[in-house]
């Protein structure tokens, strides 16, 4: 119980919720990252709805960009086809408040700064949490730059995610995840996203580390693209981020195999890590 007589677990955000959820069942969670708009509206809809009862226990949803520095083809791909639907900042926001319609499941944005910064950052943030989008990733800030809009999402409940890599510093490592909130970005490797054969103890290492100084949920992401490659990143996390893999199958007309996909790798976490 709180000063003002609130139970703590009514302050938590969906996020926080979700993943206290996860850790004392002694489950993985899985974030599954599907871009608004692409290939169109309904896909969008209906993936969101199926890829949570398929399993997943986040939603990242990508808010299209014209030149996604982070991404790989495939999710550069669906931000063009995503931009050539129309899909805008405002109608984002309406897509947000959709889902919100029919789902609970925790929504996190992946965008890039110039977008927000032409929209108006403090405005963004209020716009996009209004309609019930929980946090967002911002690839293309990094730490040291970000101290303005760590303050602005704090002041509205909002979740900024931090990012560690292989290359980041002890000295960063401690900066970075002492205030972090909701969940920490685990790059598991240098290069763009994309499904790729990763060695994921060398960011099992970089999680081991983060640990000394957060409890906050790690979450490892780039390279994961099947049931194997889940578990295997997953056992130095609380978490993993699956997006090229369903995009691209979504982008192909692939929906029954896309979430199948996320069904094969929710049983092989269970099977793993315990239900």
């Amino acid at each position: 119980m709180t000063a003002n007589g609130m139970e703590e677990n009514d302050m938590q955000t969906r996020l926080e919720k979700k993943m206290a959820a996860l850790k004392a069942a002694g489950r993985k969670g899985i974030f599954i990252y599907i871009t608004a708009g692409a290939p169109d509206l309904e896909t969008t809809y209906r993936a969101v709805q199926e890829a949570e009862k398929a399993g997943a226990d986040v939603i990242e949803l990508g808010l299209p960009f014209s030149d996604p520095m982070a991404d790989g083809p495939v999710i550069q791909d669906a931000s063009v086809r995503a931009l050539k639907n129309g899909i805008t900042t405002e109608k984002e926001i309406e897509i947000v408040r959709q889902i919100r319609s029919f789902s609970e499941i925790p929504l996190i944005g992946m965008g890039y700064i110039n977008t927000m910064l032409h929209y108006g950052f403090e405005r963004f943030v209020q716009d996009f949490q209004g309609a019930g989008m929980d946090g967002i990733i911002v690839p293309d800030v990094p730490h040291e730059e970000s101290g303005e809009m760590r303050r602005i999402c704090v002041s509205h409940a909002f979740h900024l995610a931090e990012f560690i890599t292989p290359g980041t510093t002890p000295a960063r490592m401690k900066e970075t995840c002492v205030g972090a909130t909701g969940f920490i970005y685990c790059v598991s490797n240098n290069g763009v996203t994309g499904v790729k054969k990763i060695d994921y103890s060398t960011i099992g290492q970089v999680c081991a580390e983060a640990r000394e100084f957060t409890q906050t949920p790690l979450a490892v992401g780039f390279g994961i693209g099947s049931p194997e490659a889940a578990v295997e990143a997953a056992a130095h996390a609380d978490a993993v981020i699956v997006g090229s893999a369903v995009v691209g199958r979504l982008l192909q007309g692939k929906f029954d195999e896309a979430m199948q996909l996320i069904r094969s790798m929710r049983q092989a976490l269970d099977a793993r890590y315990g239900k």
